[in-house]
C-alpha cells in the first residue's frame, strides 16, 4: 500500500502570519497537503517535532553573493548554505557586487547558471538599474527579475555607477510599465561625499568619523527623492536597509497619502548599535552606518507597529584582506549575518521585546512574498503551499562560533553574543537540506519568478 504522504511533521507549534497553532504537516509531491491536529496516516518519513515551532521558511530578498566573477567573496556554494543553517530556505541576489553585474540578459544568464550550478537552495535574482541601462530592463524582466535595484550614492563598485536623478526616474516609468518594483540604497550622495571629502582633508578617519560622515538626514533626503519619483511614476518603490525610524516615518506617511512604498531593515539595525561600530570595528561597518541605541529602539517600535514590511540581512562579505585598512573609509563596508537573522529576531525581538512569533514570520516570510509577487506557493505554511520550512527551538540558547560558520570568510558580528532560537532542521520542498549542523542535501535550486504584480502597499 502506497503511503499517504512522503513526510509527516507531527507534534509542532505552526507559526503562520495570523497565530500560532499546534499541528501535524502532510507533505507529498514537495508541497504542504495537511494540516491537521493530528494524523497517524503512513508516510515515507515521519519528523517528531514536539517541543519545537515550524517557521515558514525564511525568505531573504537582500543577500550579496557576488558570483560570477566574485566568487573568492562568497559565492553561491558557501552563501546558500550559510542561509540554510539560519533556516532560510529562498534568497533574492543582488546584481552587484557580481563581476560582471546584473545589467542586462548576458550577464543574468551567467549569473543564473553560476547559482544553479552552486546553490542548495531556491533563488530568485535582481537586475540593476543604473546610468545607460534603461533600455536592457524589458530584457531582464522577461527573464524573471524580481525588481531593478539601484544606489543613490556611491555603490563602492566601479561597474555599478549610482542611479542619477534622471536615470531614476525614467527607469521607474519603465519599471511601472514592466510590473517590476524598483529598490534603491537611500544615502545622498552630494551630502555623504561631502562629509566624506571634509573628513579626509582633516585627517579624520576614524570608525566616528566615518559615522558621522553618513547621517540620518542623508538617508532621509534619498527617501525623500525617491518617494517623489515614485509617486510621478506609479512605480512601486521599496527601500533597503532603513536605519533610522525617521526614515520609516517618511515612508509611513507617503503610503498614507496613496504612494506604493514600502520598507526593509536588517538585523544589524535591531541588534547592533553605533557603539558596537566602535568596538568591533571593520567586521559591523555597513553604509548606512549602525545608530544610536535610541534609534534602534525606535525601529523596534516601527516594526511592532507593523509599519517596516520586511527585514532582509544584506549579507555582505569580503576577504578579511579588505577589512584591515587604517583608514576606516577605505574598509570594505559590509556586515556578513545571513545565517543568524531568525535567532537575533527570535532574541532581541521576542525574548527582550515581546514581538509576537507571527509578527516575525510575516516580515521574513509572508510579507516578503507578498511585496514581490510570488503567490501563494511562497512564505506561508498553508494548504498548497511549497513544503519551505524551519524547525526551530525556541528555548535553545547558543553563542555563535567562527567554527559553526558557513561562510566562505568566516568573520561576523555576532561571534559570542547569546542568542535564543536553534535552527534544528530547514526543509525545501519537503527535502531535508540542513539538520544537526550539517548540510544535508545536494539538491540544485531553482529559480523563483515573480508571477504577478508587486502588491500594493
Amino acid at each position: 500500500m502506497n503511503a499517504r504522504f512522503d513526510l509527516v511533521i507531527a507534534g509542532g507549534t505552526v507559526v503562520s502570519q495570523t497565530g500560532t497553532c499546534r499541528l501535524d504537516l502532510g507533505i507529498s509531491g514537495g508541497k504542504i497537503t495537511a494540516l491537521e491536529p493530528s494524523i497517524a496516516a503512513d508516510a515515507g518519513e515521519r519528523i517528531e517535532a514536539t517541543g519545537l515551532h515550524l517557521f515558514p521558511g525564511l525568505i531573504d530578498s537582500h543577500v550579496h553573493f557576488n558570483e560570477p566573477g566574485r566568487q573568492t567573496w562568497e559565492g553561491f556554494a558557501s552563501g546558500s548554505r550559510a542561509l540554510a543553517a539560519g533556516g532560510g530556505t529562498l534568497f533574492f541576489d543582488m546584481p552587484l557586487n557580481a563581476s560582471p553585474p546584473t545589467l542586462d540578459a548576458k550577464s543574468f544568464d551567467l549569473k543564473l547558471a553560476a547559482a544553479k550550478a552552486s546553490s542548495v537552495l531556491d533563488f530568485g535574482l535582481w537586475g540593476g538599474l543604473v546610468p545607460g541601462n534603461a533600455g536592457q530592463m524589458e530584457d531582464l524582466a522577461k527573464r524573471g527579475v524580481v525588481g531593478f535595484k539601484a544606489f543613490m550614492s556611491n555603490s563602492g563598485i566601479d561597474d555599478f555607477p549610482r542611479a542619477d536623478d534622471d536615470t531614476l526616474h525614467e527607469g521607474m516609468k519603465r519599471a511601472a510599465d514592466l510590473g517590476r518594483l524598483v529598490a534603491v540604497h537611500a544615502e545622498d550622495e552630494e551630502l555623504t561625499s561631502r562629509l566624506a571629502r571634509v573628513a579626509a582633508e582633516q585627517g579624520q578617519t576614524s570608525v566616528r568619523d566615518y559615522l558621522l560622515s553618513r547621517p540620518v538626514e542623508a538617508e532621509l533626503e534619498a527617501i525623500s527623492r525617491a518617494m517623489e519619483m515614485a509617486s510621478a511614476t506609479g512605480c512601486a518603490l521599496h527601500v533597503v536597509h532603513v536605519s533610522s525610524g525617521a526614515g520609516v516615518a517618511l515612508i509611513t506617511r507617503a503610503r498614507q497619502q496613496g504612494v506604493d512604498v514600502t520598507c526593509e531593515t536588517c538585523p544589524h539595525y535591531l541588534a547592533l548599535t553605533e557603539e558596537d561600530m566602535v568596538e568591533l570595528g571593520a567586521v559591523a561597518k555597513c553604509a548606512p552606518p549602525l545608530r544610536p541605541a535610541s534609534i534602534r529602539d525606535e525601529l523596534w517600535n516601527f516594526i511592532l507597529d507593523e509599519k517596516i514590511t520586511t527585514i532582509g540581512s544584506d549579507h555582505s562579505p569580503s576577504p578579511p584582506s579588505m577589512k584591515t585598512d587604517p583608514n576606516f573609509f577605505k574598509v570594505w563596508g559590509g556586515i556578513s549575518g545571513i545565517q543568524h537573522t531568525l535567532p537575533l529576531l527570535i532574541t532581541e525581538g521576542q525574548v527582550n521585546r515581546g514581538a509576537a512569533l507571527p509578527l516575525l514570520s510575516k516580515v521574513t516570510s509572508f510579507n516578503v512574498a507578498e511585496r514581490f509577487g510570488l503567490g501563494p506557493a511562497k512564505g506561508r505554511i498553508a494548504i498548497g503551499a511549497d513544503a519551505d520550512l524551519a524547525l526551530i527551538n525556541l528555548g535553545h540558547r547558543f553563542e555563535p562560533t567562527a567554527e559553526s560558520l558557513f561562510y566562505r570568510h568566516r568573520q561576523s558580528p555576532y561571534l559570542g553574543r547569546k542568542l535564543f532560537g536553534g535552527i534544528v532542521r530547514t526543509i525545501v520542498g519537503g527535502e531535508t537540506v540542513f539538520q544537526g549542523g550539517k548540510i544535508t542535501s545536494t539538491r540544485s535550486g531553482r529559480l523563483i519568478r515573480p508571477i504577478q504584480n508587486p502588491s500594493k502597499a
